[in-house]
């Protein structure tokens, strides 16, 4: 029976993530497989793998040819080097302690490669957000300079007509007084005439 190392696809449409099965080559992408070796899921940054080397490894010994994507896969969780390893101790090259202190150093590496990838997201992620915040910051200080120009020149406005207003209204007010004072000295020119008639 041939065997593959594929993935196989879950999660829902447009966030997909994958389990990494040793599968039979003729089953269905997504049907009968016949050990689970771990997941990967791409939607992360950087993608999380979570892959069993020690099982990988045995499928690996007894034939299974993984595909392109799970070679990748492989090849980035050390699986294919621990392999390589192995294979040098059926040989007699190597022992059982040099292949775990080659592999454990092989590891730490790729951690601390890992770790300086984070490490550069999360600084990237900072940088980004303080420019964000430096820029809207910068937008607020416009906006309330606008706010204060344009107050002002409601201000010098409201000025302007109170002024217009101010030298309009007394010319305007002298008519009005005149004419009372007309009134109430007619008044009592009426009032004596209408006395007289009586």
């Amino acid at each position: 029976m041939p065997v593959k190392i594929r993935l196989q696809r879950h999660g829902k449409k447009g966030k997909p993530f994958f389990w990494v099965v040793a599968a039979d080559s003729r089953a269905k992408r997504d049907g009968k497989f016949l050990e689970k070796l771990g997941i990967y899921n791409p939607n992360t940054n950087p993608a999380t793998i979570d892959i069993n080397v020690d099982n990988s490894v045995k499928w690996l010994q007894h034939g299974a040819q993984p595909t392109d994507t799970a070679r990748a896969i492989l090849s980035y969780k050390g699986v294919l080097l621990k392999h390589h390893l192995l294979g040098g101790v059926a040989k007699g090259a190597l022992t059982e302690e040099q292949v775990e202190e080659k592999f454990n150093a092989w590891l730490e590496e790729k951690e601390k490669a890992i770790q300086a990838k984070k490490d550069g997201l999360g600084k990237a992620e900072a940088d980004a957000r303080a420019k964000a915040l430096e820029a809207e910051k910068e937008a607020n200080e416009k906006r309330a300079a606008a706010a204060v120009e344009v107050e002002e020149e409601v201000a010098e406005e409201a000025a302007e007509t109170t002024e217009a207003v101010a030298e309009e209204a007394p010319v305007a007010e002298e008519p009005a007084k005149e004419t009372a004072e007309e009134a109430v000295a007619e008044a009592p020119a009426e009032e004596e005439a209408s006395k007289e008639e009586e």
